[in-house]
């Protein structure tokens, strides 16, 4: 069996769980090994309940107390049991699980596992715990057992089966690293990490299969950059453009004359930067990356604008498609004010029927002088009339071929490539060796610096209270989940149970609404629509508002279980307020007592280049046995400030595998997607 084989193919897999399999973007025997686990569950040996700490994850074996209770409530069923140990005892309660009163009989004994928690008086008492027979428990005590994104129907037991099946079918996993590279990096074998990512037999096991898998990532990634810069090399710029028309007139300068603010002295100097590129003899290829806020937006218009000057297209891509219609309304009211005859046409996947036709028609013949999306510009039936520039805004969210497809629709274009992700200089050397940066560190005047706290999660009713005194400003507010729905993630907050909860415990003139990455475009732009026009006071959303959502009466953000994302994350969805001239705040909650570190430099610091610097000085191995830290999204377990160590080491072994052999290529099944960044 190969790693391209469909997974449909291996034992125990049949077309409905294929099918399932399918929606989590499983499709070959090589994806399932790649789906890594979200955390690991570690055994320890039981404790006595005098000496468990409350609000942890606690093993305790206990003896049945009564026969215990069932009862009903709404559309749950309840049941109650008493469990002691000699030591103590423990409320007992799970939901919609009658059968366990054939199991939980009085007098019988179990180890239970659970967060265990007091209530105001006192009483210990934990709820949905797990359980297990001495014997049971005796098999798995001790060991590290992986658990995995939830997929309906397919737990951790039948994912772990399906997985040692596909290690011990699988042929082609092997190492496209000599050994002598494997040595000098210290790298475990290839088969051995994906083995033991899965099925790790100890802590110190796991975390060498973790940088092994790690290497992995980076190294190809590095291998498909390097290889694209080397196909894009310096390049002549064979059509130079002019800041003003003949007769002296310049759209640019018009444009900067009728904008209600002045450019920052770094946004000045990185627009001299960007035109000195578009008009110099060589062809631009240039990121300009800048805090949240920092003003990168008009920069890509003013290049868009000298381009349209020029008889050229421009094209600018954003992400998502609130984001592009964001762009397409900013550059419309600017282009009017300062009386400018560029006309822009938006293209993303919700524009059909005669609105696409025509903008596509407009694009082609030429009438449309910028054009604003998607990725739905790259593709094929979209032909630029004459496209003169490339703009992609966040850029590490798209990948070098998605890029790479929209600059091939025109004849040596120049690119500008925009991040408000800052990246220390030596990432930025790695990662973008042939682009030149600009850099934006400071805020346009009267942007105030948001104020920043951390609590634990049982100060919330603080929080709201807070909330409600912004709201009757006339104020707006985000509140930022983990997951969608339930049972994503176990005791962390979702979107849909997070807004159910709010609905029920605020004042009912307080309108909430909520979004999620699941919905349609159309859904999403309209949940945005509604917020942006202030005729929602709580917007409820997973991290899809992290990019570019601008709403400037919006001054409070509310983040959970803030201790589940990475740190640089965590700036970026902060960047969500502050965006108008009111005085804005974040909040995070975290679970536990203890304030995570990464939030108490968040509270101290608000500059993106800084934490960045200082997230590399202070990281360490990160969680590894519990979630993942977020940072960049592209790679499935590295993380390019948490491991910049592994990154420059696996930089450094791409280099040399090139110069000895330049036609080197990673195998098919095991390359991450480099272009996407």
């Amino acid at each position: 069996m190969r790693l391209d084989t469909p997974v449909q193919k291996l034992k125990g897999v049949g077309p409905k769980a294929a099918e399932v399999l399918a929606k989590k973007e499983i499709w070959t025997v090589g994806d399932l090994l790649r789906f890594y686990p979200l955390e690991y569950d570690f055994f320890t040996d039981p404790e006595t309940v005098a000496e468990a700490a409350a609000d942890t994850l606690c093993t305790l074996r206990l003896t049945v107390i009564g026969s215990g209770s069932t009862f009903r409530k709404g559309a749950r069923v309840i049941s109650h049991f008493e469990g002691a140990d000699g030591t103590g005892k423990v409320r007992l309660t799970f939901f919609n699980m009658p059968y366990v009163r054939q199991s939980l009989g009085a007098g019988a004994s179990f180890v239970f596992r659970g967060i265990l928690r007091r209530t105001a008086n006192g009483n210990r008492f934990m709820e949905q715990p797990r359980f297990f027979s001495d014997a049971q428990y005796a098999r798995i005590r001790g060991t590290l057992q992986p658990r995995y994104r939830q997929i309906k129907g397919i737990g951790d037991s039948r994912m772990r089966t399906l997985l040692k099946t596909a290690i011990e079918e699988t042929q082609d996993l092997r190492d496209d690293l000599p050994d002598h590279l494997q040595k000098k990096y210290s790298l475990t074998g290839q088969r051995k990490a994906v083995r033991t990512i899965h099925f790790p037999p100890d802590r110190e096991a796991l975390q060498t299969a973790r940088r092994r898998l790690i290497f992995d990532e980076f190294f190809s990634f590095i291998i498909g950059v390097r290889r694209q810069k080397s196909r894009e090399g310096e390049r002549k710029n064979p059509r130079p453009m002019h800041d003003e028309t003949r007769e002296g007139e310049s759209w640019c300068r018009r444009l900067l004359q009728t904008l209600p603010f002045s450019l920052t002295d770094e946004q000045d100097r990185a627009w001299k930067e960007i035109r000195a590129d578009l008009t110099g003899p060589l062809l631009m290829n240039r990121l300009v990356q800048g805090d949240v806020g920092s003003g990168k937006t008009i920069l890509a218009f003013l290049a868009l604008v000298l381009c349209a000057q020029n008889g050229r297209q421009g094209a600018l891509m954003a992400p998502t498609e609130v984001l592009a219609r964001q762009h397409m309304e900013g550059f419309t009211k600017y282009m009017e004010k300062a009386g400018l005859p560029v006309r822009a046409v938006l293209l993303t996947g919700s524009v059909k029927g005669k609105g696409r036709k025509e903008a596509l028609q407009s694009v082609g013949d030429g009438s449309a002088d910028v054009v604003i999306g998607t990725h739905a510009l790259f593709q094929d039936a979209v032909e630029f009339h004459d496209l003169g520039l490339v703009i992609t805004d966040e850029q590490h969210r798209f990948g070098v071929r998605q890029r790479t497809g929209l600059t091939g629709k025109g004849e040596n274009v120049p690119v500008l490539v925009m991040s408000a992700t800052p990246i220390p200089r030596t990432l930025a050397i790695i990662l973008y060796g042939e682009l030149q940066v600009s850099s934006l560190r400071e805020l346009p005047p009267g942007r105030l610096p948001i104020k920043s706290l951390a609590m634990p999660a049982d100060q919330r009713g603080r929080a709201y209270r807070f909330i409600l005194s912004e709201i009757q400003k006339g104020r707006q507010c985000y509140v930022i989940c983990p997951a969608v729905e339930e049972g994503e993630m176990q005791e962390i907050e979702n979107v849909t149970d997070y807004t159910a909860k709010l609905l029920s415990v605020l004042p009912p003139q307080v309108r909430i609404d909520s979004m999620t990455g699941r919905m349609r475009p159309d859904e999403k732009n309209a949940v945005m629509d509604t917020f942006s026009a202030g005729n929602t006071d709580i917007l409820v959303s997973t991290t899809v508002i992290e990019v570019g959502i601008n709403v400037p009466n919006a001054t409070v953000i509310l983040i959970e279980n803030a201790e589940r994302f990475g740190l640089s994350q965590l700036h970026q969805l902060r960047g969500r307020v502050g965006r108008g001239g009111e005085q804005s705040y974040c909040i995070f909650l975290y679970g536990g007592k203890e304030k995570p570190e990464r939030l108490a430099v968040l509270e101290k610091n608000s500059n993106g280049f800084s934490i960045a610097e200082q997230d590399l000085k202070t990281r360490g191995p990160g969680d590894l046995f519990g979630v993942r830290q977020s940072g960049l999204p592209q790679f499935s377990l590295a993380d390019l400030y948490e491991d910049a160590d592994i990154l420059r080491q696996a930089a450094d072994c791409a280099d040399e595998v090139l110069r000895t052999n330049p036609g080197f290529q990673c195998a098919e099944e095991r390359k991450v997607d480099y272009s996407t960044i």
